[in-house]
């Protein structure tokens, strides 16, 4: 085990300040109220501790002692367990299969999106905005059925991913007809939600139009 960790006493998440995966772990964070640092890191730099940490140097990281994890769903799937009040996953294993379906669609068919954006230029831009537009509207029947959270009376994880993608929409320049009232109605509801305001960065402070 590295010496970072070994320093290191207090939960400490290694996150970057404008990346959708930090931002779903720190609203974890925020909503069960968990007592750790938040070390933001610019994902242009290289970072030491973050080096000796972990092999592929991405955010998030997680450090607990002497666990070290570094894939965002399984971190917040971590901090569920290891927190366990509030609950943010389904008790029983055919509720708790469906809301990792969802979370793994959400990272497949938005994340990934997300991620391109900065690196392209504006034609692509224009197609990664449509496509994601798209798939967003696709998906509108979910949120028309959310009570008033996507998988039921409970906040949970699959809330926890979605709220990043929603948040930084006005950001790329995607704008929601009002045939997607239920969408926007949602993200309203849950972007006024104290963890989600705890959770932000500054720099998801100032993206969010």
């Amino acid at each position: 085990m590295s010496l970072v960790a070994n320093r290191r006493s207090v939960m400490t998440l290694f996150s970057a300040p404008d990346c959708p995966d930090s931002h779903r772990a720190r609203i974890v964070i925020a909503e069960k109220d968990i007592t750790a640092d938040i070390v933001q890191i610019d994902r242009t730099q290289m970072s030491e501790d973050l080096t000796d940490l972990n092999p592929y140097n991405s955010v998030p990281t997680l450090v607990d002692r002497d666990l070290v994890l570094y894939d965002s769903r399984l971190i917040i799937e971590y901090l569920d367990e290891r927190f366990p009040h509030p609950p943010l996953m389904p008790v029983d294993p055919v509720s708790r299969a469906k809301a990792r379906l969802l979370m793994y669609r959400v990272e497949r068919d938005w994340y990934s999106l997300i991620y391109q954006f900065d690196e392209a230029d504006k034609k692509q831009q224009a197609q990664l905005r449509k496509r994601l537009r798209e798939s967003l509207l696709t998906s509108a029947p979910l949120f028309m059925e959310a009570r008033p959270y996507l998988l039921g009376e409970e906040f949970s994880l699959v809330d926890c991913s979605v709220i990043p993608v929603l948040w930084r929409l006005g950001h790329y320049g995607i704008q929601l007809p009002p045939a997607a009232a239920a969408i926007t109605g949602y993200a309203n509801s849950m972007f006024e939600r104290p963890a989600v305001r705890n959770s932000l960065s500054e720099a998801e402070r100032d993206m969010h139009v």
